[in-house]
């Protein structure tokens, strides 16, 4: 799920939401409302951070109308800023092609910042194959000297102006319904903005993937100044989902916070924040709003493992981390579990937040479990923010997963020898796992994998036929063993290590002829951004 301010994408599939593996692509669009923050006459600061996956990534950006720039050439965990032309501003309403194309040659994350005065606004840019077809409308939110009193609201006077939506086309020939009254016709990256209106339908549905912003220009905030204020809104979520509330979001704001839902059927529900709401169920969207910030809350169900989180100079920049209150052990921060966390419980579940401020670059993760975070930031007391990029769903207790661990129980029974190339035939390994961390952990996937057939299988320890030490194929020393009683016995009794997969048995070793037919365990060890 994603959020706050500016948009993208492109090649989306046609579907109505969902569930992404993580935040990272190799293809992005993005659009910048515009902002009069403080009705300040002057230039924005629009930029654009991205974060490379792997080593040797080649990113190209291309303004519209004009030719690519670039490419640049990022290593793994290498976070680049881009400043944006002031003229990719977008202006009123209509019709514009100022849009911003990236693209990659291998996984990269997108984050989009837009700076004016007090006003910073920022969003997860999400890569163009995660857009759907259909996005409900929020609500709008009760703004005094905005939206309340609604007399005052005027398309004649930008800050006085309705919300808006901005429909970001992707790489084909589109067609947007808004409502049920408004048809748009787009070519491919193309946008257009449109004011909310009390629509019947509270829906936007389209032939071919689309991304969509929803928010205002100029969002009244206090002491008579206003900001941008913009969120992206996730592709339509027919199912029941639980979006959970830190109380830190409304902190010094609560009489000002609302949650904004919008749901199946053109449902929309604006709920007043108070400390018995940090649980909402909808099936559906929902926004969290507080003066200066819309923040799209990640439902339970997009959780991810591992994200990373960049700061933005000269500002406070921390990460809202929520987890179940019987897991946070297992919360990272780069290397180290986290420092002195302070939990607060969100009433009436069984998760926890807290807020940690991080550095240049904090690659946060959970060991065993999934968990929501977000990037938030705050300057001279406003806040802003948006979900934090998904590196992962997969968690491991060796740190954040790019490509998953394989483990694989082989579909023959053959010798010792032969099972080993039939692994590498399959671009595995006979699994080493010398460490006693790691033989839990394989010995929990087994189990997972498993339907009792098969009673024993091949690792890739056995005797050196010059010494008769033991020994693992990966080179690692042997030091943690789970023999069973009697074993590994004599250089007779055997020289390649079966594993018991018999129940009861705790996966003992035993020692035995190399040439006995049997299953062998084939394994991958995953890739890693940090760890």
């Amino acid at each position: 799920m994603f959020p706050a301010l500016l948009v993208f994408f492109l090649l989306a599939a046609e579907s109505i939401g969902t569930l992404a593996e993580d935040s990272t692509g190799l293809n992005f669009i993005v659009a910048f409302p515009e902002n009069i923050a403080n009705y300040y006459p002057g230039d924005p600061q629009n930029k654009v951070r991205i974060t490379a996956m792997n080593d040797n990534t080649q990113v190209t950006l291309q303004w519209f109308n004009n030719a690519p720039g670039g490419p640049d050439t990022l290593n793994k965990g290498q976070t680049r800023e881009y400043p944006v032309d002031v003229k990719m501003e977008l202006r009123k309403t209509g019709f514009s092609n100022k849009t911003l194309k990236i693209t990659s040659t291998k996984n990269i994350t997108v984050q989009a910042i837009n700076c004016k005065k007090t006003s910073t606004q920022t969003a997860l840019v999400m890569p163009t194959d995660q857009l759907g077809t259909k996005y409900f409308i929020p609500p709008i939110p009760n703004i005094q000297g905005t939206t309340v009193p609604s007399d005052i609201v005027t398309t004649d006077v930008t800050e006085r102006a309705p919300f808006k939506l901005v429909i970001v086309n992707t790489d084909k020939v589109n067609h947007v319904t808004v409502g049920n009254n408004q048809t748009i016709a787009l070519h491919p990256y193309e946008l257009s903005q449109v004011w909310v209106r009390d629509n019947a339908s509270r829906t936007v549905q389209a032939d071919n993937a689309v991304a969509v912003l929803f928010g205002h220009t100029c969002a009244m905030k206090d002491n008579c100044t206003c900001g941008q204020l913009y969120a992206t809104l996730p592709p339509a979520n027919n199912e029941m989902l639980k979006f959970y509330i830190p109380p830190i979001l409304a902190q010094n704001a609560s009489d000002k916070a609302f949650v904004l839902l919008s749901e199946r059927g053109s449902i929309t529900r604006v709920l007043a924040f108070n400390k018995d709401l940090q649980l909402v169920e909808a099936a559906g969207t929902a926004i969290f709003y507080r003066p200066g910030l819309l923040l799209t809350l990640i439902p339970e169900t997009d959780f991810g493992s591992c994200y990373v989180v960049n700061t933005v100079p000269d500002m406070q920049t921390f990460a809202l981390i929520v987890v179940n209150k019987s897991l946070t052990d297992g919360v990272h921060n780069g290397t180290l579990p986290l420092q002195n966390p302070r939990w607060q419980e969100l009433k009436g579940t069984e998760y926890v937040s807290t807020l940690v401020a991080v550095g240049n670059q904090s690659v946060i993760w959970h060991a065993s479990s999934k968990m929501a975070v977000y990037f938030l930031g705050k300057k001279d007391n406003a806040w802003f923010g948006n979900p934090a990029p998904v590196i992962s769903k997969t968690p491991d207790f060796r740190g954040c997963v790019l490509a998953p661990e394989v483990v694989k129980i082989a579909d023959v029974a053959v010798g010792w020898r032969e099972s080993l190339k039939y692994c590498n035939d399959k671009g595995l390994n006979l699994i080493s796992f010398p460490k006693a961390q790691l033989q839990s952990h394989i010995y929990g996937k087994i189990l997972q994998l498993n339907n009792h057939t098969v009673q024993e299988v091949w690792i890739g320890m056995r005797r050196s036929s010059r010494t008769g030490e033991w020994y693992w194929l990966n080179q690692e020393p042997v030091s943690a063993t789970n023999w069973d009683e009697g074993e590994p016995g004599t250089i007779f009794d055997g020289m390649c290590v079966l594993m018991s997969l018999e129940t009861g048995k705790d996966f003992v070793w035993s020692g035995k002829d190399c040439c006995m037919a049997a299953y062998s365990i084939c394994y991958k060890e995953p890739v890693l951004f940090w760890g």
